[in-house]
């Protein structure tokens, strides 16, 4: 299926090593990655070498909260693999995809800080900034698209997670 591209792949590795730029001089030195999967994945291994490039070395944990089901979010979030004893007292970077509405992350932060995290810095590849979202990302690579996309970890079905760009779902 042919797709419309919003971000190409050279666009997005501009702006993964600007977005570790910004968060390794950042009010706040993540000490711990926590991906939200599955959709965080391919952007959480290119922030994590990009940070690395900047001099900040993070282990990772990842955590695994399901909302979606095809295109559609559901009424709830389940949670499949939550924080573990290596979030205490941390400074967490929480990653993500996309921030639509915003209750994955609002519910992946509320987990974290449960646990007992020191703090949580929020990074996705795409902010929606919906105006009735319930989180906002303190770091996004890209901003204000309207669209379902698919690509660099995010799906439709399942499908098109592993394109190398950010595209337009039609």
């Amino acid at each position: 299926m042919r797709r419309t591209i919003l971000f190409s792949e050279a666009e997005i590795a501009l702006r993964v090593k600007d977005l570790a730029h910004r968060i390794a001089t950042g009010p706040v030195t993540p000490h711990l990655a926590a991906p939200i999967l599955v959709g965080a994945y391919v952007f959480a291994s290119d922030l994590l070498r990009a940070l690395c490039n900047e001099g900040i070395s993070i282990p990772t944990e990842f955590l695994w909260l399901r909302s979606y089901t095809g295109r559609s979010a559901g009424k709830g979030i389940n949670v499949l693999v939550g924080p573990n004893e290596n979030f205490r007292g941390k400074n967490v970077l929480m990653i993500d995809g996309v921030l639509d509405g915003g209750h994955t992350m609002a519910k992946a932060k509320q987990l974290v800080l449960d646990y007992g995290a020191s703090a949580v810095v929020t990074a996705v590849v795409v902010d929606k900034a919906r105006q009735d979202a319930v989180a906002k990302a303190d770091y996004a690579a890209f901003s204000g698209i309207d669209e379902f996309i698919v690509g660099y970890g995010m799906d439709d079905s399942g499908n098109d997670r592993a394109l190398p760009y950010i595209a337009k779902a039609d």
